[in-house]
């Protein structure tokens, strides 16, 4: 783990889009990711849709940045909460937007390199801040590689197309 890590702090993603927001269970975590993005020079987006809309709960949090994903304005986004669990449900809930929740680093890694996912979710109740900025450098250094995934994740965009379009 520490080698890869070592290798992956040097990278910096150019010229990345990346957003970000959480639910009240995760504001400090939140702060040291954009912290050490910003320190790396990605250019990072606070949505701070709790700043907008106090006493929000995460699944508006969660919905609210898999739109702007949606809609092309960022590459990736960063939804974290309590577990990271309730932001991945919700964020798949838009059509085209593909997250997971990672707890460790190879996930993080494999979660774009086999499942091409813009966003990635994180519990700040389930892990610390230094384990999460590896997460997120492995996760942003990542990119999918097609090959054997690519079926795969092909059929995911057909099957989510059936579900969201049912008659289509």
């Amino acid at each position: 783990l520490l080698p890869f890590y070592c290798m992956i702090v040097s990278v910096k993603p150019n010229s990345m889009k990346v957003v970000i927001d959480c639910d009240d269970a995760a504001i400090d975590l939140k702060k040291v990711i954009v912290g050490h993005l910003s320190a790396k020079g990605v250019e990072v987006t606070d949505l701070d849709y709790l700043g907008k809309k106090s006493g929000a709960y995460y699944p508006e949090i969660g919905f609210n940045l898999a739109r702007t994903i949606k809609n092309g304005t960022f590459e990736r986004g960063i939804l974290i909460c309590g577990t990271g669990l309730g932001m991945a449900i919700i964020a798949n809930k838009v059509e085209g937007v593909y997250a997971g929740v990672c707890h460790d680093v190879f996930s993080a890694e494999r979660l774009r390199k086999s499942n091409n996912a813009q966003v990635l979710t994180m519990g700040a109740r389930v892990i610390g801040p230094e384990l999460a900025k590896m997460i997120v450098d492995a996760w942003l250094v990542s990119e999918f590689q097609g090959g054997g995934s690519q079926p795969k994740v092909d059929q995911i965009r057909e099957l989510e197309r059936k579900s969201f379009n049912p008659e289509g």
